[in-house]
């Protein structure tokens, strides 16, 4: 356990955070799986949730929750089987 009240005070901080953060990751995990079950159910009218997913993960790389790299990674898959899907329809 933190002695000082900075420590005391930090480990606040990152508690809190760490809830914010798991709410944060939830929700993109989320909006991930509703864009790949809409793209594979509807291809040609998932294109708004496949747009949600990629907004979010570029706030969620821009906050700092997941790395840029990450979700560049994401979105090119989620692009890739969108256009897959629709071409084959």
């Amino acid at each position: 356990m933190p002695n000082s009240p900075s420590a005391k005070k930090a480990l606040r901080k990152s508690q809190k955070r760490r809830l914010v953060n798991r709410a944060n990751r939830s929700a993109l995990r989320t909006d991930l799986k509703k864009a790949r079950v809409a793209v594979e159910e509807k291809p040609t009218e998932s294109a708004d949730e496949v747009k949600t997913a990629m907004r979010h993960l570029d706030i969620s790389a821009g906050k700092g929750l997941i790395h840029k790299n990450k979700a560049a990674r994401l979105k090119s898959r989620l692009a890739k089987k969108l256009n897959a899907a629709v071409a084959a329809n």
